[in-house]
């Protein structure tokens, strides 16, 4: 069997980590990702061969490698892509078999999934990263030097350095300080003033939990001016189970959470709720990181103490089981490799910040690494079993099962015991569903002949499809009737498999069989890659977490200062790679990086070192001479005003209204809605028949799906890897915080609380500030407060002098004002 070590990249790695740094100027992280994992390979797998320049004759004179050659078009003159225009573009035209005379490719037509994405990125405007193709400068075909491709800085262990000395004497608290202010002085820029402690502790509470303080925690802040004030107001909101909450969600955008599988059919994952609960506890019982890594990658290999831990363990392999997927692909060996290949890019990008699974059509156009790497990891996860449930039926070709959780673990069912009576009914019921599906059968083979052969298959399919939902819904519940608990998760298959190299990604193209293995420029030069035992998960799991690994540490530790300041200190969170910006900061991410491994991982004690630093605790004060000279904040002279997300606008809005259930619910309403196609129609009516006043990340989080008040305030697309959120300000956002019914009736709520509080209009006016801002109305506020209640009610009472108008006045003041709080812009953002 061949090996693979002898691949070189010329020295010319400079030049074409510049080149196609070039070609990637304006195009956004998402929309490229996009396109290597959605576009290049349904070009490269069907379109190649004819349009390119490595076909034998390029037909119509159309080129498909290069941006220049799609868009230019080919012998007709017309463009083969009109940026944002689909029905303008001939691509498109082409692959929809819209017109009889083009129809490509001619032998076969794509899927409706490829066709789909080609007319996705067209809409996004086709963004494309591609040259026209340019010689490289050293001649011959690119080839891959490792040794040249372990000297990018991301590929070397991070090494902690000094702090710099400074000239501003006193200011810096921490070494973080000293970094950031000798940057600063270097671009001769001046950091703006502290942050007051009202804006701070909200700032705190906000970034810690998600939610704002209290004002009896404002004011037992801004009292106490010990030197130990902010310890304890940090040290008290990282202790709060809020923290686990806050912290999840920003692990679940990575992890692409959801709870269903997106795409054509959208089959909902009713036991996905566990991996997000183990989320939570791990980041509240500040797991170490290396640990948390493990566990997802491998955590039903490890060692455990008891039935519980095993349990937990087990859910935690989860991340691997709960990515979009094409269930309606009637190819199982290609849906096999697509469940792959969406476990590697989940792996690489979310613990690594590298975008390895571009290296299964050819290898990586911009990074060290080989086709091979892809394939010696692909064995390692085709050597598992990936168990995410759903059951056979129309349209859902590839099933799996569940992991049964021992009973002995203690784990919650996630759904209510059902009576003998109730059990006895689904046995009635699946007995019933067989024998209408068998005597289905019987009816299509005795009017065979007479009847249309899709129609009858089409009766023979519902009939089996009511039988096997009947089934699913009693194999939730033991024999006496208590529920299984079921996860989903991956375990290792009995015997493990090594994956073919396959030509342009091609199921039909296989090569070299490649053995499993590990990414070789991220290991030592000589160091063992091949696996021999078992899947080599564990394997993996202990390599990615190792101190060793020179991206782990330094990736999340840039998750952490993204989420606290505002931007990465890499601006490309998820892709650490020749593609990927270079570090502002490039000593200090590698003394935090140093630093959180030597506290044994620990995220909290990470978060805390940030938060004490003078650089976190500084204003947002503008000043022009440091604007003009870093209008970006990219040197941290002031803290970047932040826009909150989409779940912390909701549940802060439900906090001050007084309607925040902090009481964790058991599972998710997905759970109790079912699988199968009346699951989406369950679930829909269980939203609207219960208000959920639950945490949002308590919320069912369904791919193509997802709730209005998220998705209007930019929440992540679930299927895919998002380190870092968009953070718009946009018409429809404002329209619906005016409209929304949602939000009328949280006003209403807080309205009703002000009313509840002792005092006269203006001060309880006044107090809505205290819950709303953490701060008292200003002058000119308090004195726009006092027209307000005189003139609204007497308004909003006009033509009506009884007792009860006067009432209906005050209580439409009361909602009004609170509803522009929640409109407000001080509301939605940070400072």
């Amino acid at each position: 069997m061949k090996r693979f070590f002898a691949f070189a990249l010329l020295p010319s790695v400079a030049w074409a980590a510049e080149s196609a740094a070039d070609s990637h100027a304006g195009i956004p992280a998402d929309q490229l990702a996009f396109f290597e994992k959605h576009v290049r390979p349904v070009l490269v797998e069907h379109c190649y061969s004819c349009h390119s320049a490595e076909a034998e004759k390029v037909k119509g004179g159309l080129t498909l490698d290069t941006r220049q050659g799609l868009q230019l078009g080919g012998e007709s003159g017309h463009p083969g892509v009109t940026p944002g225009r689909p029905d303008l573009s001939t691509l498109h035209e082409a692959v929809t078999w819209a017109n009889p005379d083009m129809q490509m490719p001619p032998k076969e037509k794509l899927s409706q999934e490829a066709v789909a994405s080609l007319k996705k990125w067209i809409e996004m405007g086709a963004p494309d990263p591609r040259e026209q193709l340019v010689p490289n400068p050293a001649g011959g075909r690119r080839v891959i030097d490792m040794e040249a491709g372990r000297k990018h800085w991301a590929f070397q262990k991070p090494v902690n350095t000094e702090a710099p000395e400074v000239k501003k004497a006193g200011w810096a608290k921490t070494d973080i300080d000293r970094f950031i202010l000798a940057g600063l002085e270097a671009k001769g820029l001046k950091p703006a003033q502290d942050a007051d402690r009202r804006t701070l502790i909200r700032r705190i509470a906000f970034d810690l939990t998600g939610l704002p303080p209290t004002p009896d925690e404002v004011r037992a802040f801004v009292g106490d001016e010990s030197q130990q004030a902010l310890e304890r107001v940090i040290d008290q909101y990282l202790d709060s189970p809020r923290f686990g909450e806050r912290w999840a969600r920003h692990w679940l955008d990575v992890a692409r959470y959801a709870e269903s599988s997106g795409k054509e059919t959208n089959i909902l994952y009713p036991h996905a709720w566990r991996y997000r609960d183990w989320v939570i506890d791990a980041f509240n019982k500040d797991k170490p990181y290396d640990a948390f890594l493990k566990e997802q990658l491998a955590g039903d290999l490890l060692a455990y103490e008891n039935k519980h831990d095993q349990a937990e363990k087990i859910v935690a392999t989860g991340f691997l089981a709960i990515g979009a997927k094409g269930h309606n692909n009637r190819d199982r060996r290609q849906f096999a490799m697509d469940l792959v290949d969406e476990q590697i890019d989940a792996v690489s990008q979310s613990m690594l910040g590298l975008t390895l699974a571009c290296a299964r059509c050819h290898d990586h156009k911009f990074d060290p690494v080989t086709q091979r790497d892809y394939y010696a990891l692909a064995g390692i996860f085709l050597s598992s079993e990936t168990l995410y449930g759903t059951y056979e039926q129309q349209q859902n070709g590839n099933p799996s099962s569940l992991i049964e959780l021992n009973p002995a673990a203690g784990q919650v069912a996630g759904l209510a015991p059902i009576s003998p009576a109730e059990l006895a009914e689904l046995q009635r019921r699946l007995k019933e569903a067989n024998e209408a599906a068998e005597a289905q059968q019987r009816e299509v083979i005795a009017q065979r002949s007479a009847s249309n052969p899709v129609v009858n298959f089409l009766r023979v399919r519902q009939a089996r499809d009511r039988a096997t939902a009947v089934q699913a819904d009693l194999d939730l519940f033991r024999e006496d009737g208590a529920p299984r608990a079921l996860a989903m998760g991956v375990l290792d298959r009995d015997r493990p498999i090594n994956a073919p190299v396959l030509v342009r990604g091609d199921l039909k193209q296989p090569s070299d069989v490649v053995p499993r293995g590990l990414v070789e420029v991220l290991c030592e030069k000589g160091e063992p890659l091949s696996i021999a035992e078992g899947s080599g998960r564990l394997d993996l799991a202990y390599w990615v977490a190792s101190e060793d690994n020179p991206l782990t540490a330094r990736v999340l530790v840039n998750r952490v200062w993204l989420k606290l300041m505002g931007q990465g200190i890499v601006p490309t969170p998820d892709n650490f790679g020749f593609m990927g910006q270079s570090p502002t900061h490039p000593e200090l991410l590698d003394h935090l990086a140093v630093r959180f491994m030597e506290d044994g991982w620990s995220v909290k004690r990470l978060i805390r070192s940030i938060l004490m630093s003078r650089v976190y605790q500084l204003g947002s004060g503008h000043d022009p001479a440091n604007h003009a000279v870093d209008p970006d904040n990219t040197w941290r002279w002031r803290m970047t005003p932040r826009r909150l997300e989409a779940e912390v606008i909701r549940d802060a809005m439900l906090a001050v209204a007084g309607e925040l259930d902090l009481y964790p619910p058991d599972g998710s309403p997905v759970a109790r809605a079912g699988e199968g196609r009346e699951g989406l129609i369950n679930l829909a009516r269980e939203l609207a028949s219960r208000p959920n006043n639950h945490r949002s990340i308590h919320m069912p989080i369904v791919r193509d799906q997802i709730p209005e008040f998220l998705n209007v305030f930019d929440f992540p697309d679930a299927s895919l890897v998002s380190g870092e959120r968009d953070s718009t300000n946009v018409p429809g956002q404002s329209l619906f915080l005016m409209n929304s019914p949602q939000v009328l009736a949280l006003a209403d709520a807080f309205a009703r609380r002000l009313a509840a509080y002792e005092g006269d209009g203006p001060e309880r006016l006044a107090h809505a500030y205290e819950l709303v801002f953490a701060r008292p109305p200003n002058a000119r506020e308090a004195e726009a407060i006092r027209r307000f209640w005189q003139e609204f009610p007497r308004l909003a009472a006009a033509g009506r002098n009884t007792v009860q108008a006067q009432e209906q006045a005050r209580n439409a003041a009361f909602s009004a004002f609170c509803q522009s709080l929640f409109a407000s812009a001080e509301f939605r953002y940070l400072n």
